[in-house]
């Protein structure tokens, strides 16, 4: 009888830390979820204005200048003949192609002019710029 109270009233020499990291595992893997989905294209500081229209479409595809002239079509890196190529591309499988330009307040307006220069030709009529509403 007096070991069986001994053995209740034992010293733990270790710590059960697998519920511990199971836990780790599953928020490490929550938060690279949510990381990666909130990624939504490159970030510019758009120009001001008071008159503004939702023009959120599905199917969009999104230009996007940067402060430097770097230039995207949604989120990947093009230059201005891949630009053509990849819109051209979009306008074959949706005739109809909604694309918007969001360029940087400090954008060299000489891209934005190529970009709206290339819908043009690709006769992409359903253009837009984005912008941010004047408070």
């Amino acid at each position: 009888m007096a070991a069986d109270v001994k053995g209740d009233n034992q010293l733990y020499d270790d710590i059960n830390v697998t519920p511990m990291l199971d836990l780790a595992y599953v928020l490490l893997v929550v938060f690279i979820i949510l990381t990666t989905a909130s990624v939504q294209g490159v970030k510019v500081k758009e120009p001001v204005t008071t008159a503004t229209k939702n023009l959120a479409k599905p199917q969009t595809r999104a230009i996007t200048v940067t402060r430097d002239g770097s230039m995207f079509l949604d989120a990947y890196p093009v230059t201005l003949e891949s630009l053509q190529e990849g819109l051209a591309r979009y306008k074959a499988a949706n005739p109809s192609l909604p694309v918007v330009i969001k360029g940087d307040a400090d954008a060299q307006f000489e891209k934005i002019m190529a970009a709206l220069d290339i819908c043009k030709r690709l006769d992409i009529t359903e253009v837009g710029l984005v912008t941010k509403r004047a408070q």
